[in-house]
């Protein structure tokens, strides 16, 4: 494989914080990105590391988010050591390119250069998908015969597990409001002054809702400047 060349800024993800501090996959990962690099005129020029899973951290990428902004202003290109280190959802990664920066997959063979692949990558977040179903899929059967033998599932004090899930959705939300809130501040600047102004006003910047749609109802809307505005 040909040596790279030119600035780089690598993102790792770990599933949990406990294996995010063991360090468990890290490493792993750092080796993959500089084995494919192969020598060359390269430097990697920051790193940031997620410690988050699955369809969570699709609304909630910080190290993410920091990571591409690092890359739009150094004009780097961003590398991975495996698609599904970057997302399973076809969708996110689909707005994820449209944003524009280079990325790398050191475990797609073909894409030696960024300039190969907006299909490739697409394609390969597709078969991730798909395995991620397939995860769950397995999991819901094992929940269901487990169930079936008489064993009890969830939490054993129900009432607490709703209240620490409740307080953690809450805080999500709130935090997910104050990213949006300056797009909504920029619309009412520009005369969208009804929900249903704000509504086309963020699908046309392709804002999504909480839980990742692409429309917003005038409920929703109603919803977030409440949070917004106290």
């Amino acid at each position: 494989m040909t040596p790279h060349n030119g600035k780089f800024i690598a993102y790792l993800r770990v599933s949990t914080q406990r294996q995010g501090h063991s360090g468990l996959g890290l490493e792993a990962q750092r080796d993959i990105i500089n084995n494919h690099l192969n020598g060359g005129d390269w430097d990697v020029i920051a790193e940031y590391t997620e410690h988050e899973s699955g369809k969570r951290s699709d609304r909630h990428r910080k190290q993410l988010k920091k990571a591409l902004e690092h890359c739009k202003r150094e004009n780097a290109t961003l590398i991975i050591a495996k698609i599904d280190r970057l997302t399973r959802n076809l969708g996110f990664l689909t707005t994820l390119l449209e944003q524009g920066v280079p990325v790398i997959a050191c475990d797609i063979p073909q894409m030696h250069t960024p300039a190969a692949t907006k299909f490739v990558l697409q394609l390969m977040a597709n078969i991730a998908e798909y395995e991620g179903e397939l995860i769950s899929e397995r999991t819901t059967k094992a929940l269901a015969a487990k169930k079936a033998r008489g064993e009890t599932l969830g939490s054993p004090n129900p009432e607490i597990g709703a209240k620490v899930g409740g307080a953690a959705t809450r805080a999500a939300v709130d935090e997910w409001a104050a990213e949006v809130e300056p797009v909504i501040r920029d619309l009412q600047k520009y005369g969208c002054d009804t929900l249903e102004k704000l509504a086309r006003g963020l699908e046309a910047r392709g804002v999504t809702t909480f839980r990742g749609n692409t429309s917003w109802a005038l409920s929703s809307v109603r919803n977030l400047m409440r949070r917004i505005d106290g």
